[in-house]
């Protein structure tokens, strides 16, 4: 909650010619109400299933069209049962934008839409209970600083290395030379 994944995610899918899906949007839109509301009126449980449902989704629309994706899940997802083992089989390489609690502090205080962010000790509680699971990430890449630079970050790892460069020989192969 709060590490950018949705701002990162966007500049990511950018640079990598890839789609990009917010989980949280995907929710939203299916239920027809946002993520605060959805626990206000239906509870933290029905929330959990709508989002399985729109991760199977997801995963199901990619491994159809065999479109790559970069795919922005919930603070929470990852820390679902499950949803380690499903990535790995999917073959999906985790990112883990990690940042200092302090930073995600300040940045959730500012924000309303976050229903499981009370105050700092339930926060500090919340993200304690979630870091085994995000410490199952393929990566952890530092997401503090200006979001440019963290994306280059993230690129810089090998799987986006490779995908770059691989970019970088389709496009020069389709260039008319003169």
């Amino acid at each position: 909650m709060g590490s950018g994944k949705t701002t990162v995610g966007v500049l990511l899918a950018r640079q990598l010619a890839w789609r990009f899906e917010d989980l949280d949007a995907r929710i939203e839109q299916s239920a027809g109400l946002n993520i605060s509301a959805i626990f206000e009126r239906r509870g933290e449980a029905a929330f959990r299933q709508i989002e399985r449902e729109q991760f199977e989704n997801a995963l199901g629309r990619v491994a159809e069209s065999g479109e790559q994706i970069v795919l922005a899940l919930g603070g929470g997802t990852y820390a679902q049962p499950g949803i380690v083992e499903r990535l790995r089989a999917f073959g999906a390489a985790v990112i883990w934008l990690d940042c200092q609690v302090n930073v995600l502090l300040a940045r959730c205080a500012t924000m309303n839409n976050r229903p499981l962010f009370r105050d700092e000790a339930t926060f500090r509680n919340l993200l304690a209970a979630r870091l085994p699971f995000y410490e199952q990430a393929d990566y952890r890449v530092a997401g503090e600083d200006d979001p440019a630079v963290v994306v280059a970050r993230i690129l810089a790892l090998a799987p986006f290395a490779k995908r770059l460069t691989t970019l970088g020989e389709e496009l020069s192969a389709r260039r008319v030379k003169p």
